[in-house]
């Protein structure tokens, strides 16, 4: 009996190794040698559950439907913007960025955002949200309303800093005036600098739908540090 056990083990990891494999562009053949330590640790197993498992070895997988979606999200590697970073004063610095000059940053792609305007102490994004940023209620989330608001304060700051200087958010406060959905696109967001320092800077933004209507508004803070990285937290 034990024997044929063993048997019915190495035949269903035979089956499934073989349906694991089955989809890709290479030939794979299963050696029956190599399950035996597989064959030793599930001997226990009931029939019932070595059936089940070959069953769904087998099982085609799920087909695409009509109602299915899928993004795809492309980005540059960061590293050639990041390398000039130091070098460079933060308004020529997102100039090249908004140019296509370096990368931009990656998290753009995630929420469809676009770097569209700079000048000194001001930016403008853009950001066209479609379904895949929808909510469980059927409404854009309400965190890519705040990663805009939060991306235009902390670069409309950036654009004051000097070479060798850089910012983090302390805070951002977000009012939500109005629901979001993909009919609402484009989004534009500004982001301004109310009062600038060199320790924290101060800025404000709003965000505007297609037809002109302010969404949301934000007011927040930011951390000015040398760019070799933000100063220690006092213990």
């Amino acid at each position: 009996m034990r024997g044929c056990v063993a048997v019915a083990v190495a035949v269903a990891v035979a089956v499934w190794h073989a349906a694991h494999h089955r989809h890709t562009s290479s030939t794979h053949v299963t050696d029956l040698s190599r399950t035996r330590p597989y064959t030793r640790s599930l001997a226990r197993t009931s029939f019932h559950t070595l059936a089940r498992a070959s069953h769904l070895a087998q099982a085609p997988r799920k087909a695409l439907t009509m109602s299915d979606r899928e993004m795809i999200v492309r980005w540059e590697d960061p590293a050639e913007a990041l390398a000039q970073l130091p070098h460079l004063d933060g308004i020529d610095y997102l100039r090249k960025m908004q140019a296509g000059e370096i990368p931009g940053a990656p998290i753009a792609g995630h929420v469809a955002m676009e770097l569209t305007e700079v000048a000194e102490g001001t930016v403008t994004f853009t950001s066209t949200p479609d379904e895949s940023h929808y909510n469980p209620i059927g409404m854009v989330h309400g965190g890519l309303v705040c990663t805009l608001l939060d991306s235009a304060l902390g670069c409309a700051a950036q654009t004051l800093l000097p070479a060798g200087t850089g910012y983090t958010s302390i805070e951002i406060h977000v009012n939500y005036l109005r629901p979001v959905t993909s009919q609402s696109a484009p989004l534009t967001c500004v982001g301004r600098v109310v009062k600038p320092g060199r320790r924290v800077t101060f800025a404000e933004g709003e965000v505007r739908d297609a037809r002109g209507n302010t969404v949301a508004t934000a007011t927040g803070s930011l951390l000015i540090f040398p760019i070799d990285g933000p100063p220690a937290a006092a213990s």
